[in-house]
């Protein structure tokens, strides 16, 4: 048994410091895992959801998830969506831009609220910096304003110049007559039955109506909606068949020949 002990611990030993490196590993993997969750809940999640999970425009989800597995809860409806909800599908296999282990990032991240509380990990998304967009004429807000909230509110998913990304696109033409009011009567409201939530505060939403007001003023100046108006003289056509022949001095002339001879006339028949 002894002999057995002494040929075998080099083994033992070798076993014991695999299984510590090992664990090792998973705990670095673990530490990279829920850093990458706390970014990628900062840069897309934490718009709608709030900081913490406290709930925002979208559900909280700081609490502890009623289900078997929570794990697989959380991801499935990150991957998914929600359908009929404004809760979008974030996965890539249904046209969203996370893939399958950043969403696993993301649920080991949310699922840590269950029972320690928010992390103290949150980077705050930070606006991008333009140069200093001018306003359009008649249109209410402030389009530099407007450009900081939308970074904070609105990038995320409309993407950072208004491409579209899981929202839709916003630099384009607005098929309106007032386009400033059919943008902002959409950030008021939502759109039913879209992933489109309501941003005004009236309808539950964080946005007062000043700052939708400057929301509006930048989003439209993403598009072609309000092209440069130059003002041009009037010009007026020439009428068909050319200038009349009695036009100028052509004209007066011919009236004071007409009238002399109106006037001999008279005089003849007087002398009569």
């Amino acid at each position: 048994m002894t002999r057995l002990i002494r040929h075998s611990w080099p083994a033992l030993l070798l076993c014991l410091t695999v299984l510590v490196l090992g664990a090792s590993a998973v705990g670095a993997q673990s530490d990279g895992q829920f850093e990458l969750g706390a970014r990628l809940y900062a840069e897309n999640c934490a718009v709608c959801h709030g900081p913490n999970g406290e709930g925002r425009v979208g559900a909280t989800l700081a609490k502890n998830w009623p289900s078997i597995r929570p794990d697989l809860t959380v991801e499935t409806i990150i991957e998914n969506g929600v359908p009929g909800s404004v809760m979008p599908a974030w996965g890539q296999a249904n046209g969203g831009p996370l893939s399958k282990a950043e969403i696993a990032a993301l649920m080991v991240y949310i699922l840590s609220w269950q029972t320690g509380g928010a992390p103290t990990f949150a980077p705050a998304m930070t606006a991008t910096s333009r140069p200093p967009i001018t306003p359009i004429a008649l249109v209410q807000g402030d389009p530099n304003r407007g450009a900081i909230l939308f970074d904070e509110n609105c990038a995320v998913c409309h993407g950072l110049e208004g491409e579209g990304r899981i929202g839709a696109t916003l630099a384009k033409n607005w098929p309106s007559t007032r386009p400033d009011l059919a943008v902002k009567t959409t950030i008021e409201n939502g759109v039913p039955g879209s992933v489109m939530p309501a941003w005004g505060q009236a309808n539950g939403g964080p946005l007062d109506e000043s700052q939708i007001d400057d929301l509006v003023a930048y989003i439209l100046t993403l598009g072609k909606t309000y092209p440069d108006v130059q003002s041009s003289p009037i010009v007026i056509p020439p009428e068909e068949g050319g200038p009349s022949p009695f036009a100028g001095w052509l004209g007066v002339l011919l009236f004071a020949v007409l009238l002399v001879v109106i006037l001999i006339i008279a005089w003849l028949f007087q002398r009569r």
